[in-house]
């Protein structure tokens, strides 16, 4: 499940990813029903702004996410829908313990998940960007 130490960070979701994703979240709470969960109760906690007044530097699909692991790890991700993730490629999908972490985050705030090892992490985002458009 997602938690943090003390408090949950504030958080930011348009309002059409917001009924994007919570379609996705129920779409999936039978295969993967606690990351259904975790996704859900972050677009319950967030507040859902027009997409015209969406900050630049928050986590959103698409988003080109750096950010640092309480082990020290540097990673750096693109948030994806689903059916666009390649672990290899470095696109993760907002349908992970991850993903679902990093939406709606801003740079300097942190956020715990649990790995896929079950022990709970803290990640700490560095940087957002949206990618170049060819």
């Amino acid at each position: 499940m997602l938690n943090t130490i003390g408090s949950l960070p504030h958080i930011l979701i348009s309002t059409a990813e917001e009924r994007r994703l919570t379609a996705i979240a129920n779409a999936a709470s039978r295969r993967a029903p606690e990351v259904s969960a975790a996704l859900l109760s972050e677009l319950e906690r967030a507040d859902v702004w027009p997409e015209t007044a969406m900050p630049s530097d928050v986590v959103r699909i698409g988003s080109i996410i750096e950010f640092e692991v309480d082990d020290g790890r540097r990673l750096t991700v693109q948030l994806v829908l689903p059916e666009n993730a390649d672990i290899n490629a470095g696109r993760i999908s907002v349908l992970t313990p991850v993903g679902a972490a990093l939406i709606g985050l801003s740079p300097g705030q942190a956020m715990e998940w649990s790995g896929n090892d079950g022990k709970e992490r803290l990640l700490t985002v560095l940087a957002v960007s949206r990618p170049k458009l060819d």
